[in-house]
């Protein structure tokens, strides 16, 4: 998966974000200062979601580079196409349920009770931790990216593409934060019913390029030296000259 797609991905998800984060933005403590330092802070909220999301691509990445050099690279592909359509198609009270189970409900309950205190906060900096916090919350198009990150097959990749989805959900959060609720709630609605149509389109393309059926672009023929874990496409191969 190539690094630079992590942006079209938070990009394409942004509205979603809105959807599942606007709540926590407008509640985001205002501070003193004018409309520049309004501004500033903002910045430092959803810079601190960046680093989060590229802190957790590197760890993504990591684990995706350790089955690229087992050699697994294509199944891997194929499974998290897979995976991103059952989670798409699997009633909500099932994830709910998963989540519960894994133990994540606790860890979620201890944020709340951080974001308590930061809230409560004046200080700059509080909005930096706010936005930390903030992207370890559960986020179905988050998980998707994330599978994007182990898809890239390298912890720096891995963190490239997070940081670079987490950038590229900032433009609409932040036009959100500064301009109010100018996105029309039916308009929201709609874009979230199309976020699962988006979602279940990228696990077909992990599907197909999985496959390696020797289309271009989308499915191209995939090599693998098993020495070094490097990938080659075919339709990148170039015959030298005699």
């Amino acid at each position: 998966m190539e690094v630079w797609t992590g942006f079209v991905v938070g990009l394409l998800g942004s509205l979603h974000c809105v959807g599942m984060c606007g709540p926590i933005v407008a509640a985001l403590p205002q501070g003193e200062g004018g409309k520049l330092s309004f501004l500033y802070g903002r910045l430092l909220y959803n810079s601190g979601r960046v680093v989060t999301y590229a802190l957790i691509g590197l760890l993504f990445g990591l684990i995706g580079k350790t089955i690229f050099m087992a050699g697994y690279q294509q199944g891997l592909s194929i499974a998290i196409g897979v995976v991103i359509i059952f989670a798409v198609i699997t009633p909500s009270r099932y994830s709910q349920g998963l989540i519960s189970a894994l133990g994540l409900s606790r860890i979620y309950a201890r944020i709340s009770k951080m974001w308590g205190r930061l809230f409560r906060s004046s200080k700059k900096s509080s909005l930096f931790a706010i936005g930390i916090l903030n992207g370890f919350l559960p986020c179905g198009f988050v998980y998707v990216a994330l599978a994007g990150a182990v898809a890239t097959g390298g912890a720096l990749k891995g963190s490239a593409y997070m940081a670079l989805f987490g950038v590229g959900t900032i433009p609409i959060l932040l036009a959100f934060s500064l301009i109010g609720n100018v996105i029309g709630h039916k308009f929201r609605r709609a874009f979230s019913r199309a976020v699962p149509v988006l979602a279940i389109a990228l696990a077909l393309v992990f599907i197909l390029r999985g496959l390696s059926l020797g289309i271009p672009i989308l499915s191209p023929k995939m090599t693998q030296d098993l020495a070094t874990g490097a990938v080659k496409s075919s339709c990148c191969d170039h015959k030298a000259a005699p």
